[in-house]
């Protein structure tokens, strides 16, 4: 389905499910340590989210078996949590989260470094993803293009010898953890669908510290980079506002 404006009703619920959101990613990257498995992660964002009132998105969309994904170093996205994935130091730790509140669906990630960084290139490569959302988020307004937000976070990323994955792409969310239009991270300005105020979009670039192909695991879910290099992710939902964006998966929406 095409994202369509929310009601007001519809937008308090959204704004209540990226608080709930953002606590349990918040929550994860205080607990987050070496030696711990993806799923003991997992565990806490489920045992978490059940205790403020959300439900998982993720859990059973399109047959995927837990509540969060959970990705490391060469991994993109769509990492399944698992007690044998044991997080080593240094590890570029992905944890992407979807939360369904009052029908309504936020869909916001994080990528965080356990314990001690292998290399400075590596902090900077999960810095500068970080950095490029924001670039995404700023471009949002009433009216804007889909083009415009994805050469924003392009231009920003340019400067750097990065692979910006294009076979994943950000999402309209709310109604559904996917809706219609794509939002890539990359494009020109003034081409794409037009977005208006009061709809709701996951900005989420995936950025590689090597080439933008990605394959598919044998698990049929996680997305790696074709030449094994590490990437980081970053994703919030934000709200079409006249002027701007809000973000409604930080912790001070």
């Amino acid at each position: 389905m095409i994202t369509r404006v929310k009601t007001t009703s519809e937008q308090n619920a959204m704004r209540e499910s990226g608080k709930m959101l953002a606590t349990v990613l918040n929550e994860l990257s205080l607990k987050l340590t070496p030696g711990m498995s993806t799923k003991d992660l997992a565990n806490i964002a489920a045992t978490k989210l059940k205790s403020l009132g959300g439900e998982p998105s993720f859990l059973g969309y399109q047959g995927f078996p837990d509540v969060i994904c959970i990705s490391l170093n060469d991994e993109v996205v769509h990492g399944i949590p698992s007690t044998e994935r044991i997080i080593k130091e240094g590890d570029i730790v992905g944890l992407d989260f979807g939360v369904t509140y009052k029908g309504m669906i936020t869909d916001s990630a994080i990528s965080i470094i356990a314990g001690k960084p292998k290399t400075q290139g590596h902090i900077r490569l999960v810095e500068r993803t970080r950095l490029a959302l924001e670039e995404g988020i700023k471009a949002v307004h009433d009216q804007v293009r889909t083009g415009d937000i994805g050469s924003a976070i392009e231009k920003y990323l340019s400067q750097y010898n990065y692979g910006i994955v294009r076979d994943l792409v950000g999402h309209g969310v709310g109604h559904e953890v996917h809706e219609d239009p794509n939002i890539p991270n990359y494009g020109h300005p003034n081409t794409g669908p037009w977005l208006s105020k009061g709809m709701t979009i996951a900005i989420e670039p995936m950025v590689t510290a090597g080439t933008d192909k990605v394959l598919i695991a044998p698990d049929g879910w996680t997305v790696k980079t074709a030449d094994g290099s590490w990437a980081a992710h970053f994703e919030h939902t934000v709200l079409i506002t006249e002027q701007g964006a809000e973000i409604l998966t930080a912790l001070s929406a």
